[in-house]
């Protein structure tokens, strides 16, 4: 698999994972109109404890099927069946324990008086990680065109369902009742508010389910314990990876409930905020995303390849990857006075997390590039060391800066957090590398590209008219075409030189 490959097969995967969480973030400007922010603050919340449990009920079996799928000493149709059957299996222990143990699990989580939320999030939480695997295997197949298809259909549908519940609904109510009341009422109707958000999911999710049947069916079923038990052992490490690294990412949502259990109304006002403004610095972890979905497989396929061309391959991916996080930080903060007016001006204020999570995103992606160290070479404990290690650290800054900053601007320090964190698990990861695995990596052209956008940014924070917004936009555009331009000759220039 070539660079080229690489970059087509993550711009196709960029189609579902791009495109698909920009139209769900459209639904934010729905839900901080029509919802208080305390009640958004709660959907964020939620969102992210099911991010948690995602990793969990997958337990890094993901990355485990690619491993042994790719090797030749396993057959792939075996690797991905036993994979199934695994989280198949998980995944209705785990719907059946939260039915009986609702009640104290919703206590747990902070929401006793929802429950009913909390148990439609796991039924689709549950079926996510079961679908992953076959998502896993259209990946493996290279069927990039089928798994963005199912993945942007379950978006569309999540957006239209959502618009039914919320908007249409109410409407039908007011002019033609009997369309809808036998169902609307008694789930609660309009009273039922956020719910409708968490019944959509399930349905989207039940939708994806069925398109994916034609992947599953129609094959010999084949369950090789030993098989499972090599994988288990190589995945384990990153189930902890995972976990730690799933909770660094969410921890702002998560924690400040907890550590504002004083004040609930506040404290969910902050998630809410919060959440609706890191849905604006996402598009960094959205081309983090795509490239994930087409890297995963690159590195394992590459690893088959001459060592000079599979080394080089590695590199080129890594300098890449990083100049177009550039440039995605460099769009969304030229053009963020006019991204600003998709939220309620009640969540302006937060707009100042989205440069340090946007950075802390490109930050986390890199670290993310440079994981291929342990994992080529079966050392996936040092994912878990990392991870562990970024949890502490995030949980750390998070205790002592978000009460710190205190109401209403304690996200502030999660975003902060993020930052720091990120940035030093990064480095101790490059420098581990080094040792277990040294890569050649163009330094001196990453620092030229990043100091480089750093001065562009910082020219147009400088050079800024509120009254005069088209003059800002249209130097801020100049700025843009002055970063692509000679990025563009360089990445030229450099793909006609041989390498040594």
């Amino acid at each position: 698999m070539s660079i080229k490959s690489l970059a087509k097969e993550t711009a196709v995967y960029g189609i579902s994972s791009i495109a698909g969480r920009f139209l769900n973030w459209l639904l934010v400007p729905l839900y901080t109109y029509v919802f208080a922010a305390a009640d958004y603050g709660i959907v964020s919340y939620l969102y992210a404890m099911v991010a948690v449990v995602l990793v969990i009920l997958t337990y890094g079996m993901e990355t485990g099927f690619f491993r042994y799928a790719n090797d030749d000493k396993y057959d792939s149709e075996t690797v991905y069946t036993t994979s199934m059957i695994s989280i198949g299996t998980s995944s209705l222990l785990f719907i059946i324990l939260l039915s009986l143990f609702l009640g104290p699990v919703s206590d747990w989580v902070l929401l006793p008086k929802h429950p009913e939320f909390v148990w439609m999030m796991g039924v689709t939480v549950a079926i996510d990680a079961f679908a992953n695997i076959p998502f896993a295997y259209l990946r493996f197949r290279k069927k990039a065109w089928s798994f963005a298809g199912i993945k942007l259909l379950n978006v569309g549908s999540n957006i239209l369902f959502n618009l039914f519940f919320i908007l249409l609904c109410p409407w039908l109510m007011k002019h033609c009742p009997g369309c809808v009341r036998w169902f609307y009422e008694p789930l609660g109707g309009e009273a039922f508010g956020i719910g409708w958000i968490f019944v959509s999911n399930v349905i989207s999710t039940l939708i994806v389910l069925l398109c994916l049947l034609p992947y599953m069916a129609g094959r010999p079923w084949r369950f090789d314990g030993s098989l499972l038990k090599v994988m288990l052992s190589y995945s384990w490490p990153l189930l902890i990876l995972g976990v730690a690294g799933i909770l660094s990412q969410n921890m702002g949502q998560l924690i400040i409930p907890y550590l504002f259990k004083g004040e609930p109304e506040a404290a969910r006002t902050m998630v809410g905020i919060y959440g609706a403004n890191i849905k604006i610095a996402i598009v960094m972890v959205m081309f983090t995303q795509a490239f994930r979905y087409a890297y995963e497989p690159f590195i394992f396929s590459q690893a088959k390849a001459r060592g000079e061309e599979r080394e080089q391959g590695y590199c080129d991916a890594m300098k890449y990857f990083i100049i177009f996080g550039l440039f995605i930080f460099l769009a969304v903060m030229f053009y963020l006075p006019f991204i600003r007016h998709f939220e309620r001006d009640l969540y302006w204020p937060g707009l100042r997390v989205v440069p340090v999570m946007m950075l802390a995103d490109l930050f986390f992606g890199i670290f993310f590039n440079l994981s291929l160290w342990y994992k080529l070479t079966d050392k996936t404990r040092w994912g878990m060391y990392f991870s562990i290690l970024c949890f502490v650290l995030m949980l750390g800054f998070n205790v002592v800066l978000v009460p710190a900053i205190g109401i209403p601007d304690g996200y502030m320090g999660s975003a902060y957090a993020a930052l720091i964190s990120y940035g030093i698990v990064m480095v101790l990861s490059y420098f581990a590398g080094r040792r277990y695995y040294p890569l050649p990596y163009d330094l001196k052209a990453i620092l030229t590209y990043s100091v480089y956008a750093a001065f562009l940014y910082a020219v147009s924070e400088l050079a800024c008219w509120p009254d005069r917004m088209w003059l800002t936009y249209a130097l801020r555009t100049a700025l843009l075409i002055l970063y692509i331009l000679p990025v563009a000759h360089g990445i030229l220039s450099s793909r006609r030189q041989p390498h040594p």
